[in-house]
């Protein structure tokens, strides 16, 4: 048995007093604010051809409606994280839910395609404000064993499952078109829910904060702000603009600044200051492990939610509401599955990821193979098998992933582990779109939208083979 990384590989700056326990009511609360980031950034997937079809908007600023959400989301999550833990975790959620409602609400009324850019990049930074707080108040809300791993789980799952369910809830929203709303439904359904998760917050969530609050790194913000925007905005519109000059000076710049950052952030935690992201918290085995696959497997899921979006609208010409539903039995075994996810490890530990891996390789396959033989009439029954398949590998992989990331961080330190977290589980989300969802929509214009979503899925399938064979070398029990 592997043996874990003691705790104390990370000295935390400062004992956290002691906080009132999350309720049932209060983790409902958190976990549903949680969720609708996350939504949001598959809920567009299915709505881009009406926009296109309304706003008039150009390829290349329909990229921009999910790219500019999903860059301000990522390159924000660590200093929000931080902010929490400065300001307190349950003011800067409210603030997160209270902008989140108003950027939806903009999004919703855009009368341009500009303006729902503008509206959507504010909308990720606003997503940025909630999300780290979420695992943040969990981990500091309560204590390791059965009730911490059972709030991770419970995160893990509704994660996994909100990925999938905003395209389910995006196609039928579109379809429905409510009062003639159209695809603005789409962000208007976020501010009832919003108001919602705001009332409740007031009455279930605790009060938390770090008991020795950090202040801001400001250098590590701003060069990790730019690393990633160096990184995530020539990827997502490198492709349609034409891959001018700023794009490769981009590229250029990205090691650079991200060395930069690594260099300040060291020199900051050997000095005894704040850094931004501690290099220290990268001696944890655990965390270090499961952060490194979470890449590749949110790489090869965004990137598949988007492909199968596009091909089955304009390549096969289903309306909105069908080709989310095509995904409906995905949602349903994933959130089946995970249920079962904590009695699972306590029995198997974390060889239930290997499983999961082997689970999602095959259905992967299973849906290649019915894109291969039954184009132009791939739906919801020739999916079956393949998603059904997915849809329980994923809810024993993503879940678990999450738990393990954070079982070892320090409670005075969960807003810098949580945002840490977050930031590559969305960065990597982005990165999916931005690489294979740009090679699929280069090979739909060249050979064809079926053998460009078998491309997608065979790259799909790679990155979940190396998922499974890393996640041999995780410690083999979870705390």
């Amino acid at each position: 048995m592997t043996t874990q990384t003691p705790t104390a590989a990370v000295p935390a700056r400062a004992t956290a007093p002691e906080a009132p326990a999350l309720t049932g009511a209060g983790l409902f609360t958190v976990l549903l604010g949680a969720a609708l980031p996350l939504i949001d950034f598959f809920i567009v997937n299915v709505a881009l051809p009406d926009i296109d079809r309304d706003l008039h908007a150009s390829e290349s600023v329909l990229e921009l409606v999910i790219s500019g959400y999903g860059i301000a989301f990522a390159v924000l999550l660590v200093l929000c994280g931080r902010l929490g833990d400065l300001l307190g975790r349950r003011a800067l959620f409210s603030l997160g839910l209270t902008t989140f409602a108003l950027t939806s609400l903009a999004c919703g009324l855009a009368p341009n395609a500009t303006f729902l850019v503008v509206a959507r990049v504010a909308q990720g930074a606003a997503s940025a404000l909630i999300a780290p707080q979420v695992l943040a108040t969990i981990q500091a809300t309560t204590t390791a064993g059965p009730r911490r791993a059972r709030a991770m789980s419970l995160y893990g799952a509704m994660a996994g499952l909100s990925m999938v369910t905003g395209q389910v809830l995006g196609g039928l929203l579109v379809s429905a078109d409510l009062f003639g709303s159209g695809w603005r439904a789409v962000f208007l359904v976020n501010v009832p829910v919003a108001a919602v998760a705001l009332a409740l917050t007031a009455r279930t969530v605790p009060r938390t904060r770090s008991s020795r609050p950090e202040p801001v790194d400001v250098p590590g913000t701003v060069l990790l702000a730019l690393a990633l925007g160096a990184l995530l905005a020539p990827l997502t519109e490198g492709r349609a603009a034409g891959w001018p000059l700023w794009t490769w000076l981009s590229f250029a710049a990205f090691p650079v600044l991200a060395f930069a950052f690594y260099r300040v952030e060291r020199s900051a935690d050997r000095a005894g200051r704040s850094p931004l992201v501690p290099p220290s918290l990268f001696r944890l085995v655990s965390l270090r492990r499961a952060l490194l696959m979470i890449v590749p497997f949110d790489i090869g899921l965004s990137a598949f939610m988007f492909a199968i979006a596009v091909s089955l609208q304009q390549g096969e010409g289903l309306d909105p509401v069908v080709a989310g539903l095509a995904l409906a039995p995905f949602a349903v075994v994933f959130f089946l599955t995970s249920l079962a996810g904590p009695r699972l490890i306590a029995r198997w530990g974390t060889r239930v990821v290997t499983a999961g891996g082997a689970l999602q390789a095959t259905g992967i396959v299973l849906v290649a193979v019915a894109a291969w033989r039954t184009w132009p009439h791939l739906g919801v029954l020739e999916m079956l098998p393949g998603t059904v398949l997915m849809g329980a590998g994923q809810a024993l992989q993503l879940p678990v992933l999450f738990r393990i990331v954070l079982s070892e961080v320090p409670a005075a330190r969960a807003g810098v582990g949580s945002g840490v977290l977050t930031t590559t589980h969305q960065s990597a989300l982005a990165l999916g779109v931005a690489t294979l969802g740009s090679l699929f929509l280069s090979l739909a214009a060249g050979v064809g939208m079926r053998d460009a979503l078998i491309v997608t899925l065979l790259a799909q399938l790679g990155a979940i083979v190396v998922t499974a064979a890393l996640s041999l070398r995780l410690p083999r029990t979870i705390a």
